[in-house]
């Protein structure tokens, strides 16, 4: 019995797809649930599954093909689960995190793309992901481990004298396509400066008495909880209280309207290397510090798989971007429509201060509060900012929200 093999209903704020790349050829047996094909969209990079046991007969759309949903992609006959599969499985006491390259559909799509090109093993990787899975640190590594090192009996390049001139290799450029990803981030970008009046207010926190908090509790707090009592929690919940006393903040523009929130759904930017991604943390303003930090782990854990879903980055009223952990000591970011601010966070750095006319060095940070002056005022900017220095300065305001 022949099935078509469709592209899957994609959400509302997508409206098409980029295929990347075929796993299976024509005439090659699939398993049901076995990765066949990534289609990348403005978000993330979808797997589409084979739905039935069989053999691929035959490919509608090659790589490169804009895609909607519902589109055909291939044809499938339906038949029995391959016997390579079941003869090549990893055996009921492999370690964990070992595969092959039969349970290679297991991999996320970046993963698996990075193991295909340098042709490995999947089976010989460990894997320090969730569940045991293969991450793309962790390829790297394996490759790393496997380049030629000086101490197994290769000879060491001879020294160059000083005086004798480098010859210059020969000049190069090679032209690529941006990803879907970064082609829209290129375009909110610059949507944002067309559309909103910009502006960016700053001010420095002492977080001492944080840092405090962090030491006395730290050990306490991950063996309660089972996760590590970070920074990002404590911004999150002086957020969400600055959030609560200046609503203006956490609204969007709509035409001549302003759309006003009771809830606070918390952007994280974070870094990959496919570009940038900001997972919501819903209804922060009903999270603990613990299920702040969990689930923070939780989205960089699948944006660094490559797991991460279109739900996870959805919506979002207000963002927070932490450029201090790439070293950055002042920045002035740039908000993501249609949200009207973004809270930019940068490194810590030891600095003299003077504290009752006295001198003194304390762990400082700059803080940056981009904002869409269009609906929010400088006056409202910058006491919405000093509300987040003052919960950080003195954490028992945010337990006792004054």
């Amino acid at each position: 019995m022949s099935i078509e093999v469709k592209v899957p209903q994609l959400p509302e704020s997508v409206a098409d797809a980029t295929l990347v790349a075929w796993h299976k050829k024509p005439g090659e047996a699939v398993a049901r649930e076995e990765n066949l094909v990534d289609l990348e969209t403005d978000k993330v990079v979808l797997e589409v599954p084979a739905p039935s046991n069989g053999t691929l007969i035959e490919i509608k759309a090659e790589a490169g093909a804009v895609v909607t949903s519902g589109d055909l992609l291939a044809i499938l006959e339906a038949g029995e689960a391959p016997a390579a599969k079941s003869q090549q499985a990893a055996s009921p006491d492999a370690a964990p995190g070992q595969s092959n390259k039969s349970s290679a559909h297991k991999l996320s799509p970046s993963v698996r793309r990075l193991v295909e090109e340098h042709d490995i093993d999947s089976g010989a990787i460990a894997g320090s992901g969730k569940d045991g899975r293969i991450t793309k640190s962790d390829v790297m590594a394996f490759l790393r481990a496997q380049e030629p090192a000086a101490d197994k009996g290769e000879a060491a390049p001879a020294a160059r004298p000083a005086s004798e001139p480098v010859a210059a290799g020969p000049r190069t450029e090679e032209r690529v396509p941006m990803t879907r990803l970064r082609a829209r981030i290129a375009e909110r970008l610059v949507q944002a400066q067309q559309t909103a009046a910009l502006l960016t207010t700053f001010n420095e926190v002492d977080l001492t008495e944080v840092k405090a908090l962090r030491a006395r509790y730290k050990e306490s707090f991950e063996k309660a909880h089972g996760v590590r009592l970070g920074f990002m929690s404590f911004f999150v919940k002086a957020s969400v209280e600055a959030l609560r006393r200046f609503p203006v903040v956490n609204a969007s523009v709509e035409g001549d309207d302003i759309i006003y929130r009771n809830y606070q759904d918390i952007g994280i930017a974070v870094s990959t290397e496919r570009g940038l991604l900001v997972p919501i943390l819903r209804n922060a303003e009903a999270m603990s510090f613990a299920g702040i930090e969990g689930t923070i782990n939780d989205f960089a854990a699948k944006a660094r798989d490559g797991n991460i879903g279109i739900d996870d980055l959805t919506g979002g009223t207000f963002t927070i971007t932490n450029g201090g952990i790439f070293g950055s000591l002042i920045s002035t970011p740039i908000v993501n429509p249609p949200q009207t601010a973004i809270l930019g966070m940068h490194a810590i750095q030891d600095r003299p201060v003077a504290i009752d006319g006295e001198v003194v060095i304390r762990p400082m940070m700059y803080l940056a509060l981009t904002y869409d002056h269009r609906i929010i005022d400088g006056k409202g900017a910058v006491q919405f900012l000093v509300s987040i220095k003052q919960s950080l300065e003195d954490p028992a305001r945010l337990m006792l929200q004054v």
